[in-house]
């Protein structure tokens, strides 16, 4: 089970991310932009995510992700660490929400993180 020191490790490992303390939590961030926060001291994770994708992954894996009530209005999901299957699921989710963060100097400069890694 993925927990929030491999979220660290893999956030860090993105290029041009960096982690700032903002409402009392971990927040990473690419070029200035928040990408990832680590909330609910620090057993899930809030990601970046279109909110058509949100509420569909909502349905489909209840026990794994939730929309916490203060960002319902906005493009973000919560996911439990201890509901990720493993590490290569978390490492999907952090690229994914760094693509939507991500300027598109960093996407054309890293193409091996425009697509998912389908593993």
């Amino acid at each position: 089970m993925p927990d929030a020191e491999d979220v660290r490790r893999i956030a860090l490992s993105l290029p041009d991310t960096t982690e700032k303390i903002a409402w009392n939590m971990p927040t990473f961030r690419v070029a200035g932009k928040m990408f990832v926060t680590l909330p609910e001291e620090e057993t899930s994770i809030a990601v970046r995510c279109p909110k058509e994708e949100r509420d569909e992954l909502v349905l489909a894996e209840p026990k794994k992700f939730w929309v916490a009530d203060h960002e319902a209005a906005f493009a973000w999901v919560r996911a439990y660490l201890a509901g990720l299957d493993s590490e290569e699921e978390l490492r999907d989710i952090l690229a994914d929400s760094w693509r939507q963060a991500a300027p598109p100097r960093l996407l054309e400069a890293y193409p091996e993180l425009g697509l998912p890694s389908g593993g």
